[in-house]
């Protein structure tokens, strides 16, 4: 909770402790968290910025010296309240947010020894993945030949400040399923998809920075969630080669799983998943893997 209420909330608190009929629960705005982990200087915490609509939960880090005092009452029930500078408050809710994902096509060595990857057919595959990046200018396409790294920013909406809720993690499965069909027509191949999603240190920037040489691209991101998703990645193909599950299309970070707007008998919680090794979480965390087409089908219609 921002500071600017700390005198409301204390007058509240107390009038509900001499028996008066005022609650400390009608003060102000609450930004739900769970605590994680203590630093030296910070607290590691999962923020849920939307569990109305969907489950939607976030890593953040709170730095100490944004921190004014925490009050709780477990008495009346009452939760720690943190009190924070509204100045980072703000920050959190206005800054932007970033899903990313690993596209990596199968098969490829296979089709190198086998000359079946010629110019004409790598061009043509450059020439469609251009196309579809037309239609989707809020999506940043970095490709190799046999790999795509895709990016897209979200913001999570502050009603103070005008801004609107961006936040539509289906959009980039059904892109993912789009190059799929690319891949398959063109080359022949099949593709992997490795998503996750989190912070973005550079906020208020472009989805990606061209330099005016146009001989340096800066996707206007740390490497954090590049090291997550080769993470996930690597756990992945140990779990195949060691027979821990078989091979998929989707591998899907939990806290990118659960924000998807499943129909509810899908059972989302019941699904097959594994553990990886997230340089930045304090727990170790799951991926979950799937079809596309599970995943698609059994997602909610727009109009729902």
């Amino acid at each position: 909770m921002s500071e600017k209420y700390m005198e409301e909330f204390s007058n509240a608190l107390v009038s509900m402790l001499e028996g008066k009929d005022n609650s400390p629960h009608e003060v102000g705005y609450v930004t739900f968290v769970a605590g994680r982990q203590i630093n030296d200087n910070s607290l590691d915490l999962s923020w849920y910025p939307n569990t109305h609509t969907r489950f939607h939960e976030v890593s953040i880090s709170l730095p100490k010296d944004r921190i004014i005092t925490c009050i709780g009452c477990w008495q009346y029930d009452l939760n720690p309240y943190i009190f924070v500078k509204d100045d980072w408050l703000e920050r959190l809710y206005t800054r932007e947010y970033s899903v990313f994902a690993l596209i990596d096509a199968i098969g490829v060595k296979e089709a190198i020894r086998n000359n079946l990857l010629t110019k004409e057919l790598l061009v043509e595959l450059r020439n469609r993945i251009d196309a579809l990046a037309e239609q989707h200018s809020d999506i940043s396409f970095i490709s190799f030949a046999d790999s795509l790294i895709l990016k897209s920013n979200w913001s999570v909406g502050y009603f103070h400040k005008g801004i609107e809720c961006s936040y539509e993690p289906e959009s980039i499965l059904k892109i993912i399923c789009e190059i799929r069909e690319i891949y398959r027509d063109v080359l022949g191949l099949d593709i992997y998809s490795v998503v996750t999603q989190g912070s973005n240190e550079y906020y208020e920037e472009p989805l990606l920075h061209i330099s005016q040489s146009k001989n340096h691209i800066c996707l206007n991101s740390l490497g954090v969630p590049f090291a997550e998703l080769l993470a996930i990645e690597s756990a992945a193909k140990s779990a195949i080669k060691n027979g821990t599950h078989g091979p998929s299309e989707l591998y899907m970070d939990e806290q990118y799983y659960h924000s998807l707007n499943f129909e509810f008998e899908y059972g989302k919680n019941d699904k097959p998943k594994n553990t990886y090794r997230a340089i930045m979480k304090t727990e170790v965390p799951n991926y979950f893997y799937a079809s596309c087409s599970d995943i698609m089908l059994n997602l909610r219609s727009d109009d729902e």
